[in-house]
């Protein structure tokens, strides 16, 4: 028999077993919930969903570069343990090929099933908490890093002048470079011109009241909150930052110094950074 879509996500989320699980349950019961439900307990399919309320803090980030897509997916789970099993580490690279495969933006009910599947196996908590795509260009290029067991996850995507430019190996290790940096320092933002107006009207008015309190003059007040302001954008802006491998440069200047060596035009354009347990 037909049973409906809405019944099989119902029975999914108050059992937490996998979505073909469900629907195998609700025809063999003739699309009776409450003795579905019970089919899938007494399989033991339904385990999991006595484990719903304990939080998933831990899990592992996911990155995977296509030609044309670089994405990061975070799968998380309750325990450390879960997050190094062989089969939560198949899993997430399994999801994280499908999801930049595509170019996602969101999760399908394909990939969702996937989890449910292990989490049903595993018998833990786990859910994909986030995923994010950027398409990668004609004259772009992406680079990823995994920071030690899958904690952190990085990705930078460049743009240059000229295709015969992206196999260069200078300009290769100076993007890696760069995600390296990312994960390191984890700015706020890629450049001045990205920092949203509210925020730094903020940081403004933060600093004013702190010069105020000095006594100075309006002026002097004026110059001190310009240096602060600067001085505050150098450790949140990744251009601004001081370069990973040669701090007393900027990235920006670092990014001079390529374009220099390699002869053409270099923009960083954009970039994704994961952290596992980080709402954002």
């Amino acid at each position: 028999m037909d049973v409906k879509a809405s019944d099989v996500k119902a029975l999914r989320e108050k059992t937490g077993a996998g979505m073909l699980d469900c629907k195998n349950a609700l025809v063999e019961t003739k699309g009776d919930f409450a003795a579905a439900e019970k089919k899938l307990k007494e399989l033991g399919l339904a385990a999991a969903a006595k484990r719903i309320g304990k939080a998933a803090n831990e899990g592992r980030i996911f990155s995977k570069i296509t030609d044309s897509c670089a994405s990061l997916v975070e799968l998380s789970c309750e325990t450390d343990f879960v997050a190094r099993n062989q089969e939560f580490i198949d899993l997430g690279n399994r999801i994280v090929s499908k999801v930049a495969g595509s170019c996602m933006t969101e999760a399908t009910g394909e990939v969702l099933s996937l989890v449910d599947d292990l989490k049903s196996k595993i018998k833990e908590n786990m859910g994909l908490k986030r995923l994010v795509s950027l398409p990668v260009g004609e004259n772009e290029i992406a680079m990823d890093y995994i920071h030690g067991e899958g904690s952190i996850g990085v990705i930078i995507k460049a743009r240059v002048n000229n295709s015969d430019m992206l196999k260069n190996e200078k300009l290769r290790e100076f993007i890696f470079d760069c995600a390296l940096h990312i994960a390191a320092f984890s700015p706020l933002y890629l450049n001045d011109e990205d920092v949203d107006e509210s925020y730094l009207k903020e940081q403004e008015e933060i600093f004013t009241k702190q010069a105020a309190s000095l006594g100075k003059p309006a002026n002097i007040v004026a110059g001190i909150v310009k240096g602060k302001v600067k001085k505050h954008l150098s450790e949140v802006v990744m251009l601004e930052q001081g370069f990973v491998k040669e701090e007393k440069k900027s990235v920006s200047q670092k990014l001079s110094e390529v374009c220099k060596s390699v002869g053409g035009s270099i923009k960083l354009v954009d970039y994704l950074y994961f952290k596992v347990g980080q709402d954002n």
